[in-house]
């Protein structure tokens, strides 16, 4: 392979070798040092390849075996150039290019952060670029060994990190101390469970059809009637001593699956007359670029359609993974449409009606919501349709909220300080 490299490099020629004694060529030929390769019999003749500079030695070694050569083809970078001498903006966009990649390769594009999972990428490039770390750096700039210090001064988790620049990459791998993180986990979950006082409170107005408490005190029992606000389970428990007098409260976090019959209003319409866009085919494009500060645009959208859809298409380039550039390419397609009315058909709006109404319902459903009685009906008039009713529910009615603490009555208080007395 490297041979092949080198010899299209220096440039050679296909040549044939016709005469009386074509043998007799190729012998003075390895006599006197004159390389030759790819060699194929041709009939009475050889086909053969020669260097550029072994060529200009066979002067003497044609003359003496009384051969002709002919040249079949010139291959090579040398013939290559000669070729295209006169396009010289060729060469040069090739020289170009060149020296871009030489030079975009002198950069830091792509930072590349493997191992962090108590944190996101863009939390430790924010803290990188306050470090002087960034997209677009040079290489020669970048410290590997004070990344690694600051990352390890930084986060306090980070066991092991490492860095280092392999291409136009900044590749940093770091490992996370695991049994902190699961401590910190359970220390939060704990946090959850020991949270502040709450009481569990109605949502909407219903009547309980069931109710288990885990904590705290339920204030209302099964065949209640209850309203929206209303408190279901109270976390505040009172503390009565032997004449059931109150002299302090506790607070608890109420825990209760409370279950109550609702009634919902559902009402869904739409018009018995409606518009559709029928498209013509007749469409203009307007390409524009877009940067931090400037917007072209090639082509313009006015003027053209009564009535009209845009659809905008657009590409933001990126370099490796986090490096956006800043500017967009886009185009706006402006399509043209009639508008056309048409009528719903009976069939049509009950079917499209009663298709949303048992959507709905498989989204109660999802959520747990028992539908315990369905009083839902379709109505028509000239300008409408609808589905309206009520539904009987059975859900879940209570969420938490903050237990106010209660002051003590005064006499318990007093009492209280004169006992402690």
């Amino acid at each position: 392979m490297l041979i092949a490299v080198l010899q299209y490099i220096s440039g050679y020629l296909r040549i044939r070798v016709e005469g009386y004694s074509p043998e007799r060529f190729i012998n003075l030929c390895s006599y006197h040092g004159i390389y030759l390769w790819n060699l194929k019999p041709c009939g009475h003749a050889y086909e053969m390849n020669i260097s550029v500079r072994g060529f200009r030695e066979l002067k003497p070694v044609i003359r003496k075996t009384r051969t002709k050569v002919v040249i079949m083809e010139r291959a090579g970078f040398p013939f290559f150039l000669h070729k295209y001498r006169k396009r010289k903006l060729f060469f040069g966009g090739i020289f170009f290019c060149i020296i871009f990649v030489y030079v975009m390769s002198l950069f830091v594009w792509n930072i590349h952060i493997d191992g962090n999972l108590s944190r996101t990428d863009e939390t430790m490039l924010e803290f990188l670029e306050s470090e002087g770390i960034y997209h677009g750096m040079l290489k020669s700039k970048v410290d590997c060994d004070q990344i690694v210090r600051d990352i390890r001064k930084e986060y306090d988790n980070v066991i092991w990190a490492s860095a280092y620049v392999t291409g136009t990459r900044l590749m940093i791998r770091v490992k996370e101390n695991t049994d902190r993180v699961m401590e910190e986990t359970e220390d939060s979950e704990l946090d959850r469970a020991n949270g502040q006082p709450a009481d569990i409170i109605a949502e909407k107005d219903g009547i309980i059809l069931e109710i288990i408490t885990r904590e705290g005190v339920p204030m209302v029992h099964e065949g209640d009637s209850v309203q929206k606000g209303d408190i279901l389970v109270s976390g505040t428990v009172e503390i009565l001593n032997d004449a059931k007098e109150i002299i302090g409260y506790q607070y608890h976090q109420a825990d209760a699956d409370i279950t109550a019959q609702t009634v919902y209003s559902y009402e869904d319409s739409l018009p018995i007359t409606y518009e559709i866009k029928k498209r013509t085919g007749n469409k203009k494009y307007v390409c524009w670029i877009e940067t931090d500060q400037y917007l072209f645009k090639l082509g313009t959208g006015k003027n053209e359609f009564a009535h009209k859809t845009y659809t905008t298409l657009e590409k933001r380039f990126c370099i490796g993974e986090h490096f956006w550039l800043p500017v967009t390419l886009g185009m706006d397609v402006i399509e043209e449409y009639q508008p056309v009315n048409k009528k719903h058909q009976e069939k049509e709006y009950q079917e499209k009606l009663s298709a949303d109404f048992q959507k709905f319902c498989l989204n109660l459903e999802k959520k747990g919501v028992q539908i315990l009685e369905n009083n839902v009906k379709i109505y028509s008039d000239t300008a409408r349709a609808s589905a309206r009713g009520t539904l009987t529910l059975a859900e879940t009615i209570g969420s938490k909220h903050l237990t106010a603490k209660k002051e003590l009555p005064s006499s318990d208080a007093k009492d209280t300080q004169q006992e402690g007395n």
